[in-house]
């Protein structure tokens, strides 16, 4: 069963309606033991890093998804759940993430004619041919909000990057670990190919 985690600060239904609509099924859930005994888990997130880190911790939830990560079952970030996965990030201060991945979370520098956040529909350039890229063309457009990204401590994590105007991570993956920084239950086919690849794995 993919489980999909509930700390209160994600967008669970559309992830959820993304898997089922590719022919799965996905529970949300937000007991630690249940993500324990998941076969695969989605941590997805909208909001601030400081807020999500702290419900985890005090639910149990980081604990029980670092443990599916050693477990080596198939596991998967989205967005502030990508984020959640570095070492530290610089939003609202600094504040420590799950230590999974090697790195930072920063802010997009302020540069003249730049928006910011990040919002709408950006390319991908792969870097490394992750599970969630299978059967997906070599460009593919994804939909992206965020102000803030990963900055890998080791550049063979990122599997594939998006300019804004310079450069980031977008996809990031290291063994049964996997997270992207866009949303892919707002990129319609492309997204859900992803979605389906994951569930297949």
């Amino acid at each position: 069963m993919i489980v999909i985690v509930d700390y209160g600060m994600g967008n669970l239904r559309s992830v959820q309606k993304a898997i089922e609509a590719v022919g799965h099924s996905a529970e949300i859930s937000g007991d630690p033991d249940r993500i324990k005994t998941a076969s695969k888990v989605i941590l997805p997130g909208v909001g601030a890093f400081a807020d999500a880190i702290a419900e985890l911790r005090r639910t149990g939830l980081g604990d029980a998804f670092k443990e599916a990560v050693a477990a080596g079952k198939p596991c998967l970030g989205v967005c502030l759940g990508l984020q959640l996965l570095f070492d530290y990030s610089e939003e609202d201060g600094l504040h420590e993430g799950l230590g999974l991945l090697r790195g930072r979370v920063v802010r997009f520098a302020t540069q003249p004619g730049l928006k910011i956040p990040h919002m709408g529909w950006n390319t991908l350039r792969v870097k490394r041919p992750a599970p969630l890229l299978a059967g997906l063309p070599d460009s593919p457009s994804v939909y992206f909000v965020h102000s803030y990204y990963a900055s890998p401590a080791n550049p063979d994590d990122v599997a594939a990057e998006a300019d804004y105007p310079d450069p980031f991570a977008a996809l990031v993956w290291r063994d049964n670990l996997m997270a992207a920084q866009f949303h892919p239950e707002k990129s319609q086919r492309v997204g859900l190919a992803m979605y389906a690849n994951f569930a297949a794995l």
